[in-house]
């Protein structure tokens, strides 16, 4: 059976008793991160989004549409993104190097956007970057809606 065959490919490399505490401890800023840009998201928070975001941010969304930093701070200052609810799940964390880390998670989305009422589910791949002086930032993402 394929299955049965190929299972030992989807094991981990290594054993629960032998994580790395570096790797464990960038996840876990990791994790910090996606909660503050959630939060920022949520609440239109500027200031903390323009924390959060590198400055050459490439972001894709469900439409296919290129936002650099800008239009995405743009998006929160004019009210094209009013959240009422905004859920991350199923976090996967990849931590690449040191400083560089691939992020997958699942999120569900209530409010308007762009002067349309949406609820829906999605997945977002995001690339976090450490910056020289110690700030996580969202170099580069993608955005996929979840058909469900």
């Amino acid at each position: 059976m394929v299955s049965q065959s190929l299972s030992h490919l989807s094991a981990p490399l290594t054993s629960p008793s032998m994580k790395n505490p570096l790797e464990e401890h960038i996840k876990a800023q990791i994790l910090e991160a996606e909660e503050a840009l959630r939060l920022a998201m949520l609440h239109s928070d500027v200031t903390a989004l323009n924390e959060l975001l590198s400055p050459n941010l490439i972001f894709t969304n469900h439409r296919g549409q290129i936002f650099s930093k800008h239009r995405e701070l743009s998006t929160h200052v004019s009210g094209e993104f009013e959240f009422t609810r905004l859920t991350f799940s199923e976090h996967h964390i990849l931590p690449l190097t040191d400083n560089v880390v691939i992020v997958s998670v699942k999120a569900w989305m209530v409010g308007m956007y762009a002067e349309r009422f949406t609820d829906n589910t999605f997945r977002f791949t995001r690339v976090w970057s450490l910056t020289p002086d110690g700030q996580w930032q969202v170099i580069s993402g993608h955005s996929s809606l979840i058909d469900v």
